[in-house]
C-alpha cells in the first residue's frame, strides 16, 4: 500500500510540476485532452503514436516533457522552414532550443554540436538526413532525452519516393533501443499507421487519436470548372474574405506562379512559393505571409507544414490533393485558433488522371490508387462531407455537420432517367471511345473539328442534348459516375464506359434519381485592378459622319471586350456595326433592329451604343 502510495503521490507531484511548466513556457493553465496521457507515456520511457489535427497542441507533447526531462530531445522535423518556426516560437519562450541543417555555415553547425554535447540545449531540430549523416558522431555523444519524429506521415505517403531517408529512421531504434520515440502526425489512416509503427521499428507502441473533427472549418466542392471560371470562383471567395490571410495549394510550381500573376491582375496581392525558388525568395514569402505583409499564398502542399500561424481563416485547394490524409492537413492549416475558417476545393478529371498517373508511377500504386480512389468519392458525394472525413479516420457521428456545401444546400432530386439514357447511348454509339468532353460536345450538338473527323455527328445521339449547358451536362456526367452508371477507364485516355447498373437504367429496368444542378453565380470575373476605367471616345476628324461614328463604334466595343475579358466580335460583329451606320438609330426600338441584337444585347448594350451615336449626330441628350 505503501508503495502504492508513494507512487501516486510521485504521480502527483509530476503532473503538478508539468501544469507549472506547461504555464511558465506555453502560458496554458490546463491540458487539452490526451495530451497528459501522451507525456506521461514519454516519461515512462515508453513509445507512442500520435494523431491529432492541425492545431491540436502535438508539439506540447514532446516539448513539455523535453524540457521536464534531464538530456536533449532530437526532433526530425521535414522542413527547414518548419523547423525554423518552431525554434523562434520555443526561443520566444525562453526554452534553449536549435536547428541543425544543411543551410547553416559549418561554423555555426559546429558551435550547435558543442552547445548539444555540453547538454545547453533542450531541443534539437533536426532533418532526417541530418539524423543520418550525425548518427555516429554526434548522436552518441549527446545525453538524448526523447525522439519526437514529427510529420510522420511523411513515412509512409513520401517515404519511398520524396524523402527516402524517412524509412532510414528505424536504426534510431537500434542506435538508442532505451531513448522513447514519439511519432506524432495530423493524418493517419489505419494503414498509415501500421506503416508508420513498423518502419520506426516502434516498441509496443500506444496509439493515441484525438478527434478529428474541426466544426468551425466549412467544406466546399466544386466540381468541373474550366479555368476561367475556376479563376473568377477565386477572386468571387477572396473578395468575401478581404484583409484575411489563406492559402492556395496548387500542385505544381508552375501554377503557383501563374495564379499569383491573375490574381495580381484584379488587384489582390499574391506570391507564389515552391522549392524552385531560392531559399531567400522562400524566406521572404513566408516571413511576409506570417507577419501579415502579404496575405495569399499560392503554394504547393509542403507550404504550411509545421507553421504555426493561427489566423489563416481560408484554404483553396486548386487542384485536387490525391489523398484524404493530404487534403485533410491541409485544410487543418485553417482555423487553427477555433475561429470560423472556410475551405474550397476544385475537383476535376484532369486532375484525377494526373494523381492516377502518380500513383502508379509509385513505389506503392495498390495503396496510393486505394487513397485517390477516396479522395474521389468524397469530392463527387452528396452526403454531408464531415461526416465522411471523420469516418475515413475511424470516428462516427450520427449527425450531419450543417457547415459544408451538401448540409447547406441539401440537393433536389428529380426522375433523370431521360438524361441518363441519352448519356449512356451516346456512350455506346461511339464504341464507348468517347471522354466526357467528347461526349458532352456530341450530345449538345457541336461542330467541332474532332467530333465531325469522327463521324459522330451522324449518330442517333447527336444534338439530343441541345436543352443543357455544358456545365449542366457536366455536372450530370459527374453524378451519373457518382451514382454507378458509367465508369471512368483511366487506362485509356479516360474514356467513359456504361456499368452494368447502368444498363438497367438504359433498358428502362430501373429509374435514375438525380440532383437538379443549381447554377452559381460566383463564377463571373470582376473587373481587373480596381474596377474597369471607360477610357473617353475620341472620335476621329474626318468630314464623313460614317467614317467617325464608324471608329465611335469600334472604340466602344473594344472597351466593353476588354472589360469582360472577351473578343471583340463576340460584343457585336463587324457587319453589326455596320448595319449601326447606316441606320443610325437613335431609340432603343430603332436599336433593336440592328443585326445581331437579341433582347440580351438590347438590355445589355443598347442604352451605351445608343448614346454614342447621339453624341456623334450632335443630337441632345435623351432618357432612353
Amino acid at each position: 500500500m505503501r508503495a502504492f502510495s508513494n507512487t501516486l503521490f510521485t504521480f502527483l507531484d509530476c503532473m503538478q510540476e508539468l501544469q507549472l511548466l506547461l504555464k511558465r513556457f506555453f502560458g496554458y493553465t490546463s491540458f487539452r485532452p490526451l495530451q497528459a496521457e501522451i507525456i506521461q507515456r514519454t516519461l515512462q520511457k515508453k513509445d507512442s503514436l500520435v494523431l491529432m489535427p492541425t492545431g491540436g497542441g502535438k508539439s506540447i507533447c514532446f516539448q513539455l516533457p523535453a524540457i521536464y526531462m534531464q538530456g536533449t530531445a532530437i526532433v526530425v522535423s521535414p522542413l527547414i522552414a518548419l523547423m525554423k518556426d518552431q525554434v523562434e516560437n520555443l526561443i520566444a519562450n525562453g526554452i534553449p532550443a536549435t536547428t541543425l541543417n544543411s543551410a547553416m555555415p559549418e561554423e555555426e553547425r559546429h558551435q550547435v554540436r558543442q552547445l548539444c554535447i555540453q547538454g545547453k540545449i533542450k531541443l534539437l531540430y533536426i532533418s532526417p538526413e541530418g539524423i543520418m549523416s550525425e548518427l555516429h558522431w554526434l548522436l552518441p555523444r549527446i545525453d538524448i532525452s526523447l525522439i519526437a519524429i514529427d510529420e510522420a506521415h511523411c513515412i509512409s505517403q513520401w517515404g519511398h519516393d520524396f524523402r527516402p531517408e524517412y524509412t532510414q529512421l528505424s536504426v534510431l531504434k537500434e542506435y538508442f533501443p532505451k531513448v522513447p520515440i514519439i511519432a506524432l502526425t495530423a493524418t493517419a489512416d489505419k494503414i498509415t499507421r501500421t506503416d508508420i509503427v513498423n518502419q520506426l521499428r516502434l516498441q509496443d507502441p500506444q496509439i493515441f487519436i484525438s478527434s478529428f473533427d474541426r466544426p468551425n472549418l466549412s467544406l466546399t466542392i466544386r466540381r468541373g470548372l474550366n479555368k476561367k471560371d475556376k479563376i473568377g470562383a477565386i477572386v468571387h471567395f477572396i473578395n468575401k474574405h478581404r484583409h484575411q490571410s489563406g492559402i492556395i495549394y496548387c500542385i505544381s510550381r508552375n501554377i503557383t506562379e501563374t495564379l499569383a500573376e491573375e490574381l495580381s491582375e484584379y488587384s489582390i496581392r499574391a506570391v507564389p512559393y515552391h522549392a524552385g525558388l531560392s531559399p531567400a525568395q522562400r524566406a521572404k514569402s513566408q516571413d511576409d505571409f506570417i507577419n501579415d505583409r502579404i496575405r495569399v499564398v499560392c503554394a504547393t502542399v509542403a507550404f504550411g507544414m509545421g507553421i504555426d500561424k493561427s489566423n489563416v481563416r481560408w484554404v483553396i485547394h486548386y487542384n485536387m490533393p490525391g489523398s484524404i490524409e493530404n487534403y485533410y492537413q491541409e485544410i487543418g492549416r485553417a482555423g487553427r485558433d477555433g475561429m470560423k475558417s472556410d475551405t474550397l476545393l476544385f475537383y476535376s478529371l484532369s486532375d484525377l488522371l494526373l494523381h492516377r498517373r502518380f500513383a502508379e508511377e509509385s513505389g506503392q500504386k495498390d495503396v496510393n490508387l486505394q487513397k485517390l480512389n477516396r479522395m474521389r468519392r468524397y469530392c463527387e458525394a452528396d452526403i454531408c462531407r464531415r461526416r465522411i472525413l471523420l469516418s475515413y479516420f475511424g470516428e462516427e457521428t450520427d449527425q450531419d455537420c450543417g457547415n459544408c456545401d451538401v448540409c447547406k444546400n441539401p440537393p433536389q432530386r428529380f426522375d433523370g432517367s431521360i438524361l441518363v439514357q441519352k448519356a449512356l447511348s451516346g456512350i455506346f454509339r461511339t464504341e464507348q471511345q468517347a471522354n466526357m468532353r467528347m461526349l458532352i460536345n456530341i450530345l449538345r450538338g457541336s461542330e467541332q473539328s474532332e467530333l465531325l473527323e469522327k463521324g459522330y455527328d451522324k449518330l442517333k445521339t447527336y444534338g439530343v442534348g441541345k436543352d443543357l449547358s455544358y456545365k449542366e451536362w457536366k455536372e450530370y456526367l459527374y453524378q451519373m459516375i457518382q451514382l454507378g452508371y458509367i465508369e471512368i477507364d483511366y487506362a485509356s485516355s479516360g474514356y467513359l464506359k456504361v456499368t452494368p447498373l447502368g444498363r438497367k437504367v438504359l433498358f428502362g429496368e430501373q429509374q435514375a434519381q438525380l440532383a437538379v444542378y443549381q447554377k452559381s453565380n460566383d463564377f463571373a470575373l470582376p473587373t481587373k485592378k480596381g474596377g474597369y476605367k471607360y477610357r473617353p471616345i475620341r472620335p476621329i476628324q474626318s468630314n464623313s459622319i460614317d467614317e467617325t461614328l464608324l471608329d465611335s463604334l469600334q472604340q466602344l466595343r473594344k472597351q466593353l471586350a476588354e472589360r469582360e475579358q472577351t473578343p471583340a466580335y463576340i460584343i457585336f460583329s463587324d457587319a453589326a456595326l455596320a448595319d449601326m451606320v447606316d441606320k443610325k438609330p437613335i431609340t432603343l426600338d430603332e436599336f433593336s433592329e440592328i443585326r445581331g441584337v437579341g433582347q440580351l444585347k438590347l438590355d445589355k448594350y443598347g442604352k451605351v451604343f445608343v448614346s454614342l451615336i447621339r453624341f456623334v449626330l450632335r443630337l441632345p441628350k435623351k432618357e432612353l
